[in-house]
């Protein structure tokens, strides 16, 4: 691989076709917070992703012990329209999924939901025994009208912190303490509309895991995809968007997570994601497959079911 300066330019595929945004009949919206945090809200229940909003700088992350920031996690709540949460659903437990995820939780009432991993951060923060569930592969919980169905995964190539969180971790802790923990693929099946979406929160999989399963859009990450061989890339597609059956494809972690969302976003540098390769090789096969593939915009709500007929 060779060393590249900068960062990709995001005009182009920003430029791109965009889903809809959500109109008021739309039963069910979905917003880009960065990252892999998504939120999707019906507008009586609610479920997130992820939910990471501190973004510590470099220095920070690195030689400093990481805490939540508040005042960030407020106004990223704030932004988005969020005031309560039926669940904070976690893919895996690095810092820049889960680093706030027990924060989130304890300001909207909500669920912490992941592995045992995940469910260390939220002993460590103090959240009650019964708003953590710890799920088990293949298992599948309901929350408000939500269903989510966890399939196990595996985090993309190289996982710099391995690993499974052994022991409830308080803030603040190192960025080490935030082992990968177990890697899920997740499914969630919205109740009444019939509407359904996986969000593939690292870019890994294992062969067959979705096998037998349904979404009308993925939510694929694309973080460190770019480095990997066009082969590995055409097989990860094969593995996540076609084994569902997909129609749309919303690319995340793209984004670089260790600016503020005060800021527009823009792309990690080309050391540590080379998104350009990646979109070369994901755009091939969105139009060999008739799939719509875009970069979503932030805070907006979208309703990427709308131009379905039947949906």
């Amino acid at each position: 691989m060779q060393f590249r300066w900068g960062r990709p330019d995001l005009a182009a595929y920003r430029a791109r076709p965009s889903t809809p945004p959500a109109s008021p009949t739309s039963p069910l919206t979905v917003s880009f917070l960065g990252v892999t945090t998504l939120l999707f809200d019906d507008g009586e229940s609610a479920v997130m992703t992820d939910g990471f909003f501190t973004r510590p700088s470099p220095a920070r992350t690195l030689l400093t012990p990481l805490r939540s920031d508040p005042a960030r996690i407020d106004h990223a709540l704030r932004t988005a329209g969020v005031d309560t949460l039926d669940a904070v659903a976690c893919g895996h437990s690095h810092y820049d999924h889960a680093l706030d995820s027990a924060a989130v939780a304890q300001r909207t009432g909500a669920t912490l939901v992941g592995g045992e991993s995940t469910a260390q951060l939220g002993r460590g923060a103090r959240l009650p025994p019964d708003r953590i569930a710890t799920v088990a592969p293949g298992e599948a919980l309901t929350f408000g009208g939500f269903t989510l169905t966890f399939l196990e995964s595996e985090h993309s190539h190289p996982d710099r912190i391995q690993g499974v969180i052994e022991r409830a971790v308080a803030q603040p802790a190192p960025v080490r303490a935030y082992k990968c923990g177990e890697t899920w693929s997740i499914l969630i099946d919205h109740h009444g509309s019939g509407r359904s979406a996986l969000v593939h929160s690292s870019a890994g999989f294992r062969p067959g895991m979705l096998d037998g399963r349904r979404a009308d859009v993925v939510y694929l990450a694309v973080g460190q995809l770019g480095h990997q061989p066009r082969e590995y890339i055409e097989r990860y597609w094969a593995q996540t968007v076609t084994a569902v059956g997909a129609e749309s494809v919303i690319l995340t972690h793209w984004d670089d997570f260790f600016r503020p969302l005060t800021k527009p976003l823009r792309a990690l540098p080309y050391a540590v994601e080379d998104l350009d390769a990646a979109m070369r090789v994901l755009t091939a096969c969105a139009e060999r497959d008739g799939v719509h593939l875009e970069l979503p915009a932030l805070w907006r709500r979208t309703d990427p079911w709308a131009t379905r007929p039947d949906k």
